[in-house]
């Protein structure tokens, strides 16, 4: 694609990097193909490849109208454009560079700028968003269904393992798992334990940053990323062989710290090595001697499983989970239209809840087309989004294993 950035602009470092991106473009329209407000939508402005053209606007110098936000603020940032493109077009990042620029130059109204001020501030913080989710528990009887659906039932005590091992991992809490499904970390630690890992819970880690990232509140997520490498330092200096991340949209997030702080002269070091470190579960446990976990025969007959846009675009992890899952003995369900998302994506369910319940609706009706008896997913976000529209169970793959120790 050719390209004419903006003089006033062109030696930014900002500039330079959209200008690099947009060149790898050759306006094939593949990514339109796999696109879910694509498809949704049938316009060109709501797929990767007219979005490519509003940013290349952008870094032009045409100044920018609400439209022009509005199709930006529509893509689910789900990277399946990315998968196929065959030119290699780092769409993600192009986004988020045409996003924060937009930002400059356009004015949101009160409610938009309000709402996403509000979320930057309650859902990383997992003692803010925790009350909340505790009070909507206890108040979960007396809410319409439209809100009690929301808010799972409150987990009963779980047991962290007690065992000390020779090796160790890191493990990050998440901002909303650990009051939504705290059970997903704990079942981690008891098969990890199984196969002579120790899960070290540093509790000054919540958040990856990726919420504060992809609404362009990028001095929230820098400084949620250098805490996290604050934290996590000490741990990887005293031989912390990984550090093992449970919702892969929190895995894409930290393995992009190093690319993300890379013109940092204090983390650019730190943030390539904890990229470099960061495993999503599947990467780990698909690694080790599976016999050692001594599974029983208890085995769910049919389980349909979704693959978060986060694991098979965003860290190209597609077809792990489920070939661990197989290589168990598990009995995975064809599910159709594998590749597109489901809606949650962050906060775009609360941004773009008609788009969103739609592209969840279309991912419903496939999981459950051959009747299975539960869902399986890798990321907090897929799974809370869907279980609030079906009574089939869904849950992180991790439990399955777990429940068979």
């Amino acid at each position: 694609m050719q390209t004419f950035i903006d003089n006033k602009i062109i030696n930014t470092p900002e500039a330079q990097e959209a200008d690099r991106i947009l060149r790898k473009c050759v306006h094939c329209g593949f990514c339109n193909a796999t696109c879910p407000t694509y498809q949704l939508l049938g316009d060109e402005l709501d797929g990767p490849r007219g979005r490519i053209y509003l940013i290349k606007n952008l870094f032009e110098g045409q100044q920018p109208d609400h439209n022009t936000q509005l199709h930006l603020d529509r893509c689910l940032t789900c990277r399946a454009c990315e998968t196929t493109c065959p030119s290699g077009v780092d769409y993600g990042r192009l986004l988020d560079l045409g996003r924060e620029k937009i930002e400059q130059q356009t004015f949101r109204s009160v409610k938009s700028r309000s709402m996403r001020f509000l979320l930057g501030k309650i859902i990383p913080y997992p003692d803010r968003v925790g009350f909340l989710i505790n009070m909507g528990q206890k108040l979960r009887a007396m809410l319409p269904v439209s809100l009690s659906e929301l808010f799972p039932e409150k987990q009963g005590n779980l047991i962290w393992p007690d065992q000390t091992h020779n090796r160790k991992m890191l493990i990050l809490n998440g901002c909303v798992q650990p009051s939504l499904a705290p059970q997903t970390n704990y079942a981690a630690a008891q098969v990890l334990d199984r196969l002579g890992i120790s899960l070290i819970n540093e509790n000054k880690i919540a958040c990856c940053g990726a919420l504060n990232q992809h609404l362009t509140q990028n001095e929230a997520a820098n400084r949620i990323m250098k805490n996290n490498i604050d934290a996590w330092w000490p741990h990887i200096e005293a031989g912390a062989e990984a550090i093992v991340i449970t919702a892969s949209g929190c895995g894409s997030m930290v393995k992009e710290y190093g690319y993300l702080l890379r013109n940092d002269p204090v983390y650019s070091g730190k943030a390539a090595k904890v990229s470099a470190l960061t495993k999503d579960l599947v990467e780990v446990i698909a690694r080790e001697e599976l016999s050692r976990l001594k599974l029983n025969n208890k085995l769910t007959r049919k389980i349909a499983y979704q693959s978060p846009c986060s694991l098979q675009h965003g860290q190209k992890l597609g077809g792990e989970v489920e070939k661990l899952l197989d290589d168990l003995g598990y009995k995975l369900v064809n599910v159709n239209d594998s590749h597109l998302c489901c809606g949650s994506a962050g906060t775009y369910s609360i941004l773009q809840p008609d788009l969103a319940n739609q592209l969840r609706d279309n991912k419903l009706e496939n999981l459950l087309a051959e009747q299975p008896e539960l869902i399986a997913t890798a990321n907090i976000g897929c799974q809370h989004f869907l279980q609030q529209k079906t009574s089939v169970p869904v849950k992180h793959w991790i439990e399955l294993i777990a429940d068979r120790i």
